[in-house]
């Protein structure tokens, strides 16, 4: 299938899970900033990861998506943020595999509750890989449509469908079982009558830069996140953070989900477009099924945080997993051969 960007949006591009093992090189990973979205997104068009993990390369669509006209017939899906997004006029359900014909117009609104969207195509996008990725490095422009964001006029293909599985489609699918695989894992704190997510994030590496008073701060403060808010990281506005000496130390390896404090004492957390090295300390790092709520807040949203272990953590994590692996065996079934 063919389709046309008759508009962009603010900022379309094309990402899959991203561009692992060459940050010792200097590249960036890049990649979904919400990766549980992708996922689900890609479960619902009839795509499964490959067996490295890697998925199939779908559209992320930042605050609001783009308008489309389809020139073949195909399978779409819509995960993320809520875009208001219809077809040829018509609103359009999230969560759902979408049959789309020659000939049909996809238009979206601004996001009216989250910031990232995910469009998802059956086989995916089909742009050339980049070592091992068909994600969008903009800083760099590599990989994706061009290493671009979208623009009016792009013309894109979508790769095979699996052809080991087969969609339930409109008509013939099920109701979901568990309305609670589309929902937020995360954990909430009330503050008087608002309820803000609690970021679960593992104290560390550099946790000793700061004093007792200034950890215990952190963990009980309210942050909001500035309009300084992108691919690369989220800077947060809120008490500064008290260091024992200097908030400088020798540069370090930097990874999805890192939390520094500038100099200034604010939190800065890295998101898919990170750096690979930093040279401020880095207070914890947020766990990956977090790291996805995070992408979807505003600016001026307000965050907490809450310290696990890596062992907690990992147990997070595996239940994200087994959320996704429910969503896949609904969506999907394996055909006799």
């Amino acid at each position: 299938m063919r389709f046309e960007i008759l508009s962009p949006g603010p900022l379309t591009t094309v990402q899959d899970m991203g561009r692992r093992g060459y940050g010792d090189r200097g590249w960036q990973e890049s990649g979904c900033c919400d990766k549980y979205s992708l996922r689900q997104a890609n479960r619902l068009a009839g795509n499964r990861a490959d067996e490295a993990g890697q998925e199939r390369a779908v559209l992320e669509m930042t605050l609001q998506g783009p308008s489309i006209r389809f020139l073949g017939d195909g399978i779409m899906a819509l995960a993320g943020a809520d875009m208001s997004c219809c077809l040829n006029g018509e609103a359009l359900p999230m969560y759902r595999p979408i049959p789309v014909k020659e000939g049909d117009v996809f238009t979206s609104q601004m996001a009216v509750s989250g910031l990232r969207g995910y469009m998802a195509f059956s086989g995916g996008i089909d742009v050339p890989v980049v070592m091992g990725s068909r994600s969008t490095n903009i800083k760099c422009r590599t990989g994706g449509f061009q290493g671009r964001a979208l623009q009016a006029g792009d013309l894109l293909f979508t790769g095979e469908g699996n052809s080991q599985t087969e969609l339930f489609l409109p008509g013939r699918e099920l109701p979901i079982p568990d309305p609670g695989l589309f929902t937020s894992v995360t954990a909430w704190r009330w503050l008087g009558d608002k309820k803000i997510p609690l970021l679960r994030t593992v104290p560390g590496p550099q946790e000793d830069a700061f004093t007792g008073e200034a950890l215990d701060a952190f963990w009980r403060n309210e942050y909001r996140l500035t309009a300084d808010c992108d691919r690369m990281a989220c800077r947060l506005e809120g008490e500064a953070i008290a260091a024992r000496g200097a908030y400088d130390i020798l540069s370090d390896g930097i990874l999805e989900g890192s939390v520094q404090v500038t100099a200034g004492g604010k939190p800065v957390v890295m998101l898919a477009d990170h750096q690979t090295v930093g040279g401020y300390a880095k207070i914890g790092t947020v766990i990956r099924p977090d790291i996805a709520v995070l992408a979807q807040l505003k600016p001026g949203e307000a965050v907490g945080f809450k310290p696990v272990t890596p062992q907690e953590g990992i147990e997070i994590f595996r239940r994200e997993e087994e959320r996704l692996a429910r969503l896949e065996a609904f969506c999907l079934r394996r055909i006799e051969k």
